[in-house]
């Protein structure tokens, strides 16, 4: 089979493409299968070339944001057509794993690529997502029941939250490639370090860290509280409903299949610069908050962060 027949070959930004692998995996169950796995290796392979770009001395004339941005989105490109073109195994062994994996599951089930590469992932990710089939106007308000993943409170330090956090940010990293410490800074950022993690009347965790609205497309558990919106740049306290969760993982995953999901966010998806990836997130609507984007890319590149990780 040739690379073009599996998708391999377009711009890796495209919107369609995960629609496409949804279909190809009902029509062809094989040939999505090794699609999926062959994008996951191209993820793992565009990491090796971050690394080697970030042991590059930067500088000169055409240097600049901008011509970061592109040479990101050009690594990409390159990773994936070398994951088909000249695949280094990794995609061999991931479509073993799919393939006992998608033995008997339903063709209306067939998952994303995102949805296919995070079940290769090693076991102590192994975090199960909320389920899809659940019927229409299932949404309901999260009640008192305990959440599957106990915490013993609020974190009293940053290093702390990055300790709850960091394992979910490396696996969500490794499939957006999005770098790890951007996500634990808009975590942070949404969530006060995990000191204003969004809560029910009873005091029960949603693990909304990421402060994603329940919308009405979300058939799972919800949490309503008082938040604040901009309206013409104007600050207004309103209530919403937030998604619940029963654990961060699901938490850092719904909110990379959010990114994945929606084309607004193609600029994101990727984005290896701090300072752009807040402006992208900014500029594709994803807060309201005129000073969303400055607040972040202070997070990302400020001395609190860089103290919790290194510790």
């Amino acid at each position: 089979m040739k690379a073009s027949d599996l998708g391999t070959s377009r711009l890796v930004l495209d919107p369609a493409v995960a629609g496409d692998l949804r279909t190809r995996l009902r029509q062809d169950p094989q040939a999505g299968v090794k699609q999926a796995a062959q994008q996951f290796e191209g993820m793992l392979l565009h990491l090796m070339l971050k690394s080697m770009r970030d042991a590059t001395a930067a500088g000169g004339l055409l240097d600049s944001e901008q011509s970061r941005f592109f040479t990101a989105i050009g690594d990409q490109q390159m990773a994936q057509d070398l994951a088909s073109q000249a695949p280094m195994g990794f995609a061999a062994m991931i479509e073993k794993q799919l393939a006992r994996q998608a033995t008997g599951a339903s063709a209306a089930a067939a998952p994303s690529p995102f949805d296919a590469a995070q079940k290769s992932l090693p076991s102590r990710y192994a975090t199960r997502l909320p389920a899809n089939g659940a019927a229409a106007g299932a949404q309901r308000t999260i009640g008192v029941t305990a959440p599957r993943e106990a915490t013993t409170g609020a974190p009293s330090r940053p290093r702390e939250f990055v300790d709850r956090v960091w394992p979910h940010a490396v696996e969500v990293a490794a499939l957006t490639g999005i770098p790890a410490r951007f996500l634990v800074a808009q975590s942070a950022l949404e969530s006060g370090w995990g000191k204003r993690e969004i809560r029910t009347a009873d005091g029960v965790p949603s693990f909304n860290l990421f402060g994603i609205k329940a919308g009405g497309r979300w058939a799972g558990p919800t949490v309503e509280v008082p938040t604040t919106e901009f309206v013409n740049g104007v600050a207004q306290t309103t209530r919403a409903k937030f998604r619940a969760y029963g654990s961060y993982a699901e938490a850092f995953r719904d909110y990379a299949r959010l990114l994945s999901s929606h084309s607004r966010y193609a600029a994101v998806i990727g984005q290896q610069d701090g300072v752009q990836f807040a402006r992208s997130l900014q500029q594709a609507g994803y807060a309201t908050d005129p000073m969303y984007a400055d607040k972040l890319a202070r997070i990302i590149g400020g001395t609190t962060l860089r103290q919790a990780l290194s510790a």
